[in-house]
């Protein structure tokens, strides 16, 4: 079928001529066979979107007054004009360099002119030109041309590349609903193969760029092989798109055949009464009226159950409503275990798992103590209602009395037992027990939960560990309260305060829960190493008891009771195969380990008993093996720490301090050294801001009464004073170090050294008075592990002497001191040694070399 031919089906298609249509005379037979004259000059009319070949039939249309004016004016002549493609098709009226060069000699077979003033036009593409030159712009768009027609080449690749598009073409017919049989018809009956790829191209859609590619293209073999390229793209988008539009409507087809199976099978369960839906749901409705949860909790739940009710199985809802059902079912409303009420029994309990800490078991006591009055009292007032009232229906049972949750914190460094002594008041109370680390804890969401509007929602740690545990009254650990985080997440620390106040407990709302949930009868005991950490409104709701460290008698009482029979166990040894004497133990105390606690005794014991169950493995030696001082460091090594204060201190200017860190107690040494200068004070250390005051306030006293103290007034003024604590890399602060400061520069200044068995702790005034401090108690159990005998204190300090261990109290010398002068008059060697008046001599004499005027007046 040719162009000829479907010029004349498009022309039959047509109806009736209207009035207001032009027609076109009928050819003659001639005039079809031979082509009309093509004139030099064209009227030019650009097509928007739209691509004429040559040999083809195609309706166009025409709103623009320009492209009106020039369809009139062909339509007057010879009804040939020349199409072009537009560059950007968002122009209303294109110019010469907005059109492509390259185009189509068409002739206007019929137009029809439509209400709108637009007209329709049926044209017919001739041959291929390119624009030459321009003539005109108005009244429309004229250009010289020369035509550019193609020559078919008749070789075999042209041969194999019809066939090709042609069976390609046939593949996308059968899958583009739009393309109909006849085209693939006429595709087979074309006459060449030019007239093959300009019908293929006119019915394939494709971008307006490629379509003038293959226009402009100079060959036929080249237009083969970029439609060939264009039909296989569009072959594989629609393969896909088919295959998508299967898988679809395959897995729709199994959804719709599971769900008339499972209607199918509801209705054979309802006729034997075997509803399995309904059967959940009647289940939860039991669980919920047999939980014990409070009224808000369960009308909540009957909510939550009717809409699960309403929600077909395969929804994603369904799915979140039955777990937030199963963690309000899951939660103990109303278990709990009865205390263990027996007073011996909890302080037999409290001394196999801990030694001393009198004061912790003492308030475990009391706890106990008032439980088991209100039960006895609570008996006592139902005995008594009943004994009025009769055995009639009136009379009633007692109910179990109300108690106070207490919040008690437990402070202190590092191994004193904090975690293991929260285990030991659980099993002395008979309840359970669990724990909840917050250590980084950032995230408000972890104490209070997240809402159930966000994916993935969960309850916080809270509400998670009382499922866990399966009662509402267990003894709850916060471990690490003093190392709790916030940033943009929240605050947990504000969360925590609904927690921990007994106020306000009773009714804890958990984010996720949405109703309130009573933690009044959770025992909560928190742990923290530094009290200054913890938020004032945090702390305010707990009972802060410190645990300060143990002195070396009571750590070998540990050692003895409980760590040598805890690590014999753990290594699988008997107690007749290992000794450990006293010596050694000691030694191991004081040589291997410098702590408040004793973890890390335990760890050195710990190392012991490996190297021994390797010998008792392997057989070597001779059991038991018997751990003395003297072959101590057989199994441990070289020992890490030794008493250095005599050492530091046999020089003048140097003091040793006592401070409180967060690993408890420890000594510092404050070095001071003298140098040529003018008033300088360098202090360094990675001190604090309160520090920092200190050496400044411990320098302007000794200026002032320098000299009183036997020192050059004018000391300062050709000198400069470095005070250093070293330990750089710890950062240190705080108010208890300017006596310390103050005698270290004295001694510096007058050449008498500090008693090397003194540690000294308290701050001071520019009047020279001594202010009180705290961590009495851990800064003297640290100077009794240094070795230091005695210790200078503020005498308004001496009420917290009663503190102490009484081994320590024996062993310890203690000044109290109100004025700087006393505390001289302690620390300080009556006269310099010889050795000391030599160095300060050859100081002098050093300076006098580098500033005579300086000597001089020295």
């Amino acid at each position: 079928m040719d162009a000829k031919n479907l010029l004349q089906q498009l022309l039959e298609a047509v109806n009736e001529t209207p009035e207001n249509e032009s027609p076109a005379p009928t050819p003659s037979d001639e005039e079809e066979r031979n082509q009309p004259d093509i004139p030099e000059v064209l009227p030019i009319l650009p097509l928007r979107n739209t691509v004429v070949y040559p040999m083809t039939v195609l309706p166009l249309s025409a709103e623009q007054p320009r492209s009106l004016r020039l369809i009139d004016a062909a339509m007057q002549g010879n009804r040939l004009i020349g199409l072009v493609g537009m560059l950007d098709p968002s122009i209303e009226t294109p110019g010469p360099d907005e059109v492509y060069q390259i185009g189509t000699v068409a002739v206007i077979h019929r137009m029809l002119r439509v209400p709108d003033g637009s007209v329709r036009l049926i044209v017919q593409g001739l041959e291929r030109f390119e624009i030459v030159e321009w003539v005109a712009e108005e009244p429309y768009l004229q250009a010289r041309i020369e035509l550019r027609p193609e020559e078919v080449e008749e070789t075999l690749e042209v041969e194999a590349l019809s066939r090709n598009l042609l069976d390609l073409f046939r593949r996308l017919v059968e899958l583009v609903p739009y393309l109909s049989e006849e085209l693939v018809m006429a595709a087979e009956n074309a006459q060449d193969a030019r007239h093959l790829v300009y019908l293929v191209a006119t019915s394939v859609r494709m971008e307006i760029a490629e379509a003038q590619q293959i226009l402009e293209a100079p060959t036929v073999t080249e237009k083969l092989r970029l439609l060939t390229r264009i039909l296989n793209r569009e072959l594989e988008v629609l393969e896909l798109g088919r295959k998508i539009q299967s898988e679809a409507q395959s897995e729709m087809e199994r959804m719709q055949r599971e769900y008339f199976l499972r209607e199918q099978m509801k209705a054979i369960q309802r006729e034997l009464g075997e509803d399995e839906e309904q059967k959940v749901i009647e289940e939860y409705r039991r669980r919920i009226e047999e939980s014990g949860m409070s009224e808000e909790a369960r009308e909540q739940a009957l909510r939550e159950l009717s809409r699960m009710e309403k929600i077909p199985p395969q929804a994603a809802e369904y799915g979140v409503i039955q777990t937030y059902l199963d963690w309000l079912l899951d939660l103990p409303w109303d278990k709990v275990t009865p205390d263990n009420l027996d007073i011996e029994h909890a302080r037999r309990v409290l001394d196999e798992d801990h030694y001393d800490l009198e004061e912790i078991k003492d308030r475990i006591i009391e706890y106990l103590a008032v439980r088991k009055l209100a039960h006895e009292r609570a008996a006592q007032e139902a005995a008594a209602s009943e004994g009025e009232e009769g055995e009639g229906e009136g009379a009633t049972t007692p109910e179990e009395p109300e108690a106070q949750g207490a919040i008690l914190c437990f402070v202190g460094p590092p191994g004193v037992g904090k975690t293991s002594l929260g285990q030991s008041i659980a099993r002395a109370l008979g309840r359970k027990f669990t724990r909840m680390s917050l250590g980084g804890v950032r995230d408000e969401a972890e104490i209070r939960g997240h809402r159930r509007t966000y994916i993935g929602a969960m309850p916080g740690r809270i509400i998670q560990a009382l499922k866990r545990v399966g009662v509402k009254n267990p003894v709850f650990m916060l471990d690490e309260v003093d190392k709790i985080g916030r940033d943009f997440r929240g605050d947990p620390t504000s969360a925590l305060l609904e927690v921990l106040d007994p106020a306000q407990n009773h009714a804890f709302r958990d984010h996720y829960l949405d109703v309130d949930f009573d933690l009044s009868k959770v025992l909560f005991i928190a742990t923290a190493n530094w009290v200054e950490t913890i938020p004032a409104p945090l702390l305010d709701r707990m009972e802060v008891i410190y645990l300060d460290g143990y002195t070396e008698h009571e750590k070998m009482h540990i050692a003895r009771g409980y760590l040598i029979p805890r690590q014999l166990k753990a290594h699988h040894l008997r107690e007749d195969e290992v000794t450990i004497d006293d010596e050694a133990l000691l030694r191991i105390i004081r040589e291997y380990t410098r702590e408040a606690g004793v973890r890390n005794l335990e760890r050195e014991i710990g190392r012991i008993m490996r190297k021994v169950a390797a010998r008792v493995a392997e057989g070597k030696g001779e059991t038991p093996v018997h751990v003395t001082a003297e072959n101590l460091t057989d199994f441990l090594g070289k020992p890490r720490y030794f008493f250095e204060v005599a050492q530091r201190t046999s020089v003048p200017g140097v003091a040793t301090g006592l401070a409180v860190t967060a690993v408890g107690g420890d000594v510092l040494f404050v070095e001071a050294t003298r140098m040529p200068g003018q008033k300088g004070l360098t202090l360094t250390g990675q001190l604090g801001d309160v520090m920092r005051e200190s050496a400044k306030i411990a320098l302007s006293y000794v200026r002032a009464n320098a000299e009183r103290l036997g020192i050059d007034p004018d000391f300062f003024s050709h000198s400069d004073i470095h005070l250093h604590v070293p330990a750089g890399a710890v950062p240190k602060d705080g108010p208890s170090a300017g006596i310390t400061m103050v005698t270290a520069i004295v001694s510096l200044l007058t050449g008498r050294p500090v008693r090397s068995n003194v540690g000294m702790t308290g701050e001071v005034t520019l009047r020279g008075q001594v202010l009180p401090i705290g961590g009495v108690k851990q800064k003297v159990l640290a100077a009794h592990r240094a070795g230091l005998d005695t210790v200078i204190l503020p005498k308004r300090n001496e009420k917290d002497l009663d503190d102490l261990p009484d081994e320590v109290r024996e062993k310890m010398n203690f000044i109290l001191v109100e004025t700087v002068d006393e505390v001289l008059a302690a620390a300080l060697e009556p006269t310099p040694s010889t050795d000391a008046a030599e160095t300060v001599g050859e100081a002098a004499a050093t300076t006098a070399e580098t500033t005579p005027e300086t000597a001089q007046t020295e």
